[in-house]
């Protein structure tokens, strides 16, 4: 097949010009005799000159092509050396990193992760990007998605990383105010703060004795930040929906208070999302497993899977 490629057949080239032996070279390039004289045949053919002259039983090269491999001198340890650099982000973590993360988990569960990756891995940089979009991570240029959902793209690779509890939960202000609703049709009657992402709409989903049923809300706030929602009803202005990952904290200092407690609420899956590719950078695969180890240690993460 015609080629315009510049550095084709170089590299067998500069293997017969060293070995002057067209069997030794194909051995050292793992390649077929025959298909290491035909590349040379064509590079000697673009060139328009003569570089070996072959007998049967030897090689040596043409007065051009002694000019040719000399201008060529370090071109193998340029190859060599490039491989080398490009295979450094298979075997070390270097290079920069963009990560996109919803902003629920940025600040809190992220950032630690984020700060004690860099101080490990000095040749590693970071560009950490708070959404709550469902960034498109080939056209965009992101190595790495964490994904607080229920849901993720099924074209991603994706590893599951922890899971994390909704819950409904209110301040005791607001509780003693109003009180606690004794079923989830009383969140009808209630000042309801939703996130207004949430799949199924203005209802929030409660499951009892294998039963899954939706109950439609009125809210008071919608809001598609979970901390800001975590602000609100720290302040009393209502009841939140809201995983334990964002609410944990003020639960277990007692600034909020769960409802509803009989009642099961679904469970979000937390990923790692990259795209598809056999050969992972380990850059990614590092910040994956510290993330993955730091989630499984977390009172607010529900572990990880096996």
């Amino acid at each position: 097949m015609k080629t315009t490629d510049p550095l084709a057949g170089i590299m067998a080239f500069l293997a017969v010009a060293e070995r002057a032996s067209f069997t030794a070279a194909a051995d050292d390039l793992e390649m077929g005799r025959s298909a290491v004289g035909a590349q040379i045949r064509a590079l000697e053919t673009r060139l328009g000159v003569q570089l070996l002259q072959r007998s049967t039983r030897a090689v040596r090269l043409t007065e051009a092509g002694t000019v040719y491999r000399e201008a060529l001198a370090d071109i193998q340890d340029r190859v060599r050396a490039a491989g080398q650099a490009a295979t450094a982000f298979q075997t070390e973590a270097v290079g920069r990193l963009r990560i996109a993360a919803p902003p629920d988990l940025g600040p809190d569960h992220v950032a630690p992760v984020v700060a004690r990756f860099l101080a490990e891995n000095p040749a590693v940089s970071i560009d950490l990007q708070l959404s709550t979009d469902a960034v498109d991570l080939i056209g965009e240029g992101f190595d790495l998605a964490i994904r607080g959902a229920l849901a993720v793209e099924p074209t991603l690779v994706t590893r599951q990383i922890g899971t994390s509890p909704l819950i409904a939960c209110a301040s005791p202000a607001y509780l003693a105010r109003r009180g606690p609703p004794a079923t989830p049709q009383d969140l009808a009657t209630h000042a309801c703060l939703h996130f207004s992402a949430l799949r199924w709409g203005r209802k929030w989903r409660f499951e009892r004795d294998g039963a899954v049923a939706d109950f439609p809300i009125r809210p008071l706030l919608e809001c598609n930040n979970g901390p800001t929602l975590l602000a609100a009803a720290l302040a009393g202005a209502g009841i939140a929906l809201e995983p334990a990952f964002v609410v944990g904290p003020a639960i277990r200092a007692g600034a909020l208070v769960p409802v509803l407690t009989d009642w099961n609420l679904p469970v979000i899956p937390v990923h790692a999302a990259y795209p598809a590719n056999r050969n992972i950078a380990s850059k990614v695969r590092s910040f994956v497993t510290l993330l993955a180890a730091a989630f499984a240690g977390h009172p607010d993460f529900g572990g990880t899977p096996g």
